[in-house]
């Protein structure tokens, strides 16, 4: 089978390889020639290019650009494939992606691998990132039975754990637990940066370790994500947000008034919780 993959980034490099791996033939497409020739050199895909045209004999073709370019980019690509062309993409929100391209492409699957790293771009890329990672494909009713069933084979052989669910369920399920954390995150980091005393701040930024470390991982990460991931899922993000806000506020309620009984109670209910999302 021919694959074609349209932005060869992290996730698409990632893609690149482990689809390379299982002995597909593997078009990458790009908007920097640098990009294209990294991903021939690296093994990452057979041929790679700037032109659209070249993902034409392509059966399969991964939409791996930022959020915001998916139907855009969807829109012009279809001029150039045939109809029994499968379009999926990996976008982290799926409801407006899914919306806007079904009526214009019947064989359209929205899809999230839910695996990434802190560094990104062609150069960040490896093989092996979505193996036992869970990969989200979000089909509606009208998409094709046959086109769930290849790209579901294409999926499971990158060693991921396939769930379905509607594109609205996944859209509120990783405000949660992905685009909730990043702006916790990011709020963590921007909350130390107000420390006024310069002193304290110079100590804090010398004792930082572990604990910070994994807290504010996902905060400092590219903001360009943050901002698309905010954009394009902003109504169930904001609901998130305000639930957050509300159990913030029940912390801060037990440490000022010295309910150390409720927070004890508080954080073993928590300890024992967690698990459930780690499994």
């Amino acid at each position: 089978m021919k694959i074609g993959i349209l932005g060869l980034g992290l996730i698409g490099g990632c893609l690149g390889f482990d689809l390379r791996s299982q002995g597909y033939n593997v078009v990458g497409v790009s908007r920097q020639e640098s990009t294209c020739q990294k991903a021939i050199s690296a093994g990452i895909v057979n041929q790679a290019g700037q032109d659209l045209s070249l993902l034409a004999s392509t059966e399969v073709v991964f939409v791996c650009t930022p959020i915001g370019l998916i139907v855009p980019q969807v829109k012009e690509l279809t001029s150039h494939l045939s109809k029994s062309t499968i379009i999926t993409d990996v976008g982290s929100v799926k409801t407006p992606i899914v919306s806007a391209i079904t009526p214009i492409w019947e064989n359209f699957l929205g899809g999230h691998p839910m695996a990434g790293k802190t560094e990104v771009g062609i150069d960040a890329a490896e093989p092996h990132l979505f193996v036992n990672r869970p990969y989200v494909l979000t089909p509606t009713d009208t998409t094709p039975n046959h086109l769930v069933t290849i790209v579901e084979e294409i999926v499971r052989s990158l060693g991921a754990n396939i769930y379905y669910c509607q594109p609205e369920q996944h859209d509120r399920a990783v405000s949660w637990i992905s685009h909730l954390p990043v702006i916790v995150s990011a709020s963590l980091i921007a909350a130390c940066l107000s420390e006024t005393d310069p002193e304290i701040a110079q100590l804090a930024e010398n004792f930082a370790s572990s604990g910070f470390r994994d807290t504010s991982r996902v905060g400092g990460g590219n903001p360009e994500l943050g901002v698309m991931m905010a954009e394009y899922n902003r109504q169930a993000l904001l609901y998130s947000l305000h639930q957050y806000r509300e159990k913030l506020d029940e912390f801060i309620k037990m440490i000022d008034e010295e309910k150390w009984h409720n927070l004890q109670h508080k954080l073993e209910c928590n300890k024992q919780a967690r698990p459930r999302y780690l499994e």
